[in-house]
This record gives C-alpha cells, sequence and structure tokens, in this order.
C-alpha cells in the first residue's frame, strides 16, 4: 500500500529484507537488505540526513550555507538530495579515478563537483574539501569521523535490522567499511541487542587495510598524515579509502568484530552480476563483494544459520566501470541469431 510523504527526505531508510533463493547454499538461510531502495539509491542517503540534520539541530549548520564534502560518489549524491530539499548550496571535491555517472548525478541535481588529481585518492579530495571550508567558511560535514554518521545508523539501520529478525535466529550480519559509520553504528547495537549475531566485516583484498594489520600513521588532531601502508588502487568504489577513518578505527576498537575476509575483484564483479542475472537483484561492485563474503562465511556455517548480506547501492552507478565490460550496445552474437528467425516475418498492410 502505497503511502503519503510531505517531502524526499521522508522515504529515507527502511529498505527491505529479501530472501536469497538461488544462490544461497542448500540449509543457508540467505537474505540481504538492499539499500538502492534508498530515493537516491544507497546507504549514503542515510549519512546525509544524518549529519545534515544533526548540524542543524546544533547550530553548526546555518540558513543558506554552502557545504562541502569529499566523497568517491554516493555520499555526494546523497548530499546533493538533502541539500536541494533543504536549500543548502552544495560543493563536492572527489577524486577524479571515479567513475563520471557519480559526477554527472551530483551535478543533475545542483551540486558543484570539484576533481582532484587521481594522484592524490582519498586523501587528496579530503585535504581538498577541508581547504574550501577553511576559506570560504564553508560548512564541511566531515562524513569520516562525524558521529552523526555512525549515530544515524543506530537510530535506523540497525533499528530496522532488529525489528525485521525481532523472535528468529540471525546468526550473521555481514558487510563492508567506506567511513566505517554504518558497520560502528549497527554493530554496537546488534552486540548490545543482539549479541549472538557475528559481525563479519569484507574488504578489497588488493586494499586489506584492516587485514594488514598495520597502524594508520595520524596528525595531532587524529587525521590520517600519510596513506596507509596496505593501500594500492582497487575499483571497488567507496570502499576502503587510502586510509582508516576515525569511525573506522572506532569500530573496530569495540571489539564487536567476530571476522574479516579479504575479497578479490573478479569474486566481486561475478556476485555482483550473479545477484543480477540469477536473483534479479542490481547491485554495484561493493555489494557483490559483500555477497561474496557471505558465500564464503555460508560454506562453513552450520546448517540452519541465518545470515544477513548488507548492500550498499545500485548497479546504475558502475555502467561505465569494468563491472560492465562484458555488456555491449549491440546485438551479441546470440541475439543476432534470434534475430535472423524473424526474416519471414512481413508486416500487414496499412489499411
Amino acid at each position: 500500500m502505497g503511502r503519503k510523504y510531505q517531502n524526499i527526505l521522508e522515504t529515507v531508510g527502511n529498505t527491505p529484507v529479501i530472501r536469497i533463493n538461488r544462490l544461497a547454499p542448500p540449509d543457508i538461510n540467505m537474505f540481504v537488505k538492499v539499500e538502492a531502495f534508498n530515493p537516491l539509491s544507497s546507504v549514503k542517503d542515510r549519512l546525509a540526513l544524518g549529519v545534515i540534520e544533526a548540524a542543524e539541530k546544533s547550530g553548526a549548520l546555518k540558513p543558506g550555507q554552502t557545504v562541502v564534502e569529499a566523497t568517491s560518489g554516493n555520499t555526494g549524491i546523497g548530499l546533493a538530495m538533502v541539500c536541494a530539499q533543504k536549500g543548502y548550496p552544495l560543493v563536492i571535491t572527489m577524486a577524479e579515478t571515479f567513475s563520471v555517472e557519480r559526477r554527472k548525478l551530483m551535478r543533475f541535481l545542483g551540486a558543484k563537483v570539484v576533481l582532484t588529481p587521481a594522484a592524490g585518492r582519498g586523501m587528496g579530495m579530503v585535504a581538498k574539501a577541508m581547504e574550501l571550508s577553511k576559506a570560504h567558511g564553508w560548512f564541511l560535514t566531515r562524513q569520516f569521523e562525524n558521529e552523526a554518521n555512525a549515530d544515524m545508523h543506530s537510530r535506523t539501520t540497525a533499528r530496522e535490522i532488529v525489528d525485521d529478525f525481532a523472535g528468529e535466529a540471525l546468526d550473521y550480519f555481514v558487510v563492508g567499511y567506506g567511513t566505517g559509520g554504518t558497520l560502528r553504528g549497527v554493530s554496537r547495537v546488534l552486540a548490545k541487542e543482539r549479541p549472538e549475531t557475528k559481525i563479519v566485516v569484507a574488504e578489497p583484498a588488493d586494499a586489506p587495510l584492516l587485514g594488514s594489520g598495520l597502524p594508520q600513521q595520524r596528525n595531532a588532531d587524529g587525521s590520517a598524515a600519510v596513506a596507509h601502508p596496505a593501500f594500492k588502487p582497487h575499483p571497488m568504489q567507496g570502499w576502503t579509502p587510502d586510509f582508516i577513518s576515525k569511525l573506522l578505527g572506532d569500530a573496530v576498537d569495540s571489539g564487536n568484530i567476530d571476522r574479516l575476509l579479504p575479497i578479490a575483484n573478479a569474486d566481486a564483479f561475478k556476485c555482483s552480476l550473479d545477484l543480477a542475472q540469477k536473483e534479479g537483484i542490481f547491485c554495484g561492485i561493493t555489494s557483490g563483494a559483500t555477497f561474496a563474503a557471505a558465500l564464503q562465511v555460508a560454506a562453513s556455517a552450520p546448517k540452519g544459520s541465518t545470515i544477513l548480506v548488507f548492500l550498499t547501492d545500485t548497479g546504475e552507478r558502475y555502467l561505465s566501470t569494468p563491472l560492465f565490460a562484458s555488456i555491449g550496445a549491440d546485438m551479441n552474437a546470440d541475439e543476432l541469431e534470434i534475430s535472423k528467425s524473424t526474416v519471414g516475418f512481413q508486416m500487414p498492410a496499412a489499411t
């Protein structure tokens, strides 16, 4: 049944949990929480709304003040939606390596997008956002350290999960990380209310920031001083920037993480494609990687276990990336063969 809303922001959250039927191993109950059902199609809509509303409440964000943030794309898209609805100008800084779809979406929503050199990676775009904020007096949302990010997930994402599995088993929650906000916000609620649920964290095998065990060098203010030594470029956009954020560090220090799984790029791509073609669930590369981690968990989990997998965004954010490299715009051989079968067909005469 449909509902009426006063504005688009009221539709953020309450995303569905969907059973996996064809890809789940026998005797495993596997579900996915599909964040693409948020209005701008990613989990970062939650973050965007949470940090802006918290800043309004505290007075840190003034009416009409420009908002600025560094992002790989999804946070910027979510912020562009929130700022458009609330009337704040928005400037985004983004490394030039991220997909063009994201730039265009943010600009379509009215944001200004400032690209930073690829060599600077995540730290470079963050430094540019800080520079612009200081120079112009703009409000910097600080998604990588802002507690309002994690608080939003404790208040919404975690509550939805607890409610959806009330009275039922929930043995594993499988999730990735970027800012660490989802991981921190959800894991602390599950640790308190569903302590039997094991938290499994996936990260790129090519950039195992947590799995490396190597520390992040930090400045006196807590910000990352240099790129993390375990980082190297990878295609899982939105995951593992080249530093460990404060929110992620706090999530790790909490002791709530039970298992860490490195995921190969090829496995991420395959699972994203499999979810689309065998379950009809259209999601991005990081979601494919998280699902690949869940399949590893399922392979050794006791029969009857229930696994919830967190899928962060839509596959439409990746049309220009290697995820779609095998998907052509022209007819392939099979399609050409099908087209030949209609050679004898004649259009009826016009009357």
